[in-house]
């Protein structure tokens, strides 16, 4: 399998250290320290591109593999186009603004939840 390790700072997308302790917490109540986590993007969602996110063992032929603040990350190399800037943080502000939070500096547009976007052309 061939995959590419790049360093945090050149990895397509940042984890706030909000949103590494969450996904820290996740992955604990999995008990498996095997787990990377996936991101990405799929069509779909009422702006065009819809943002993924998964725990996951395994790791796919060309993944982008890095290491931010002792998490393992992995991308596909399609999303990491869309994907290159965005910083993901977590809030629990409220009930109804808190969760993941995508900034995308790649977005023409986001939808009004935050999870799907329309690249810039």
């Amino acid at each position: 399998m061939t995959e590419t390790v790049l360093e945090a700072a050149s990895f397509p997308i940042t984890l706030t250290a909000a949103a590494a302790e969450r996904v820290k917490q996740l992955m604990e109540k999995q008990n498996n320290p095997n787990l990377f986590l996936r991101v990405g993007v799929k069509g779909g969602g009422c702006s065009g591109l819809s943002y993924t996110l998964a725990m996951t063992e395994s790791q796919r032929e060309n993944d982008i593999c890095c290491i931010q603040q002792g998490i393992r990350l992995l991308t596909d190399p399609k999303s990491a186009i869309f994907l290159q800037g965005v910083t993901l943080d977590y809030s629990l502000a409220n009930l109804l603004e808190g969760g993941w939070k995508w900034h995308n500096p790649n977005a023409q547009r986001s939808c009004g939840c935050g999870t799907s976007f329309t690249p810039k052309t």
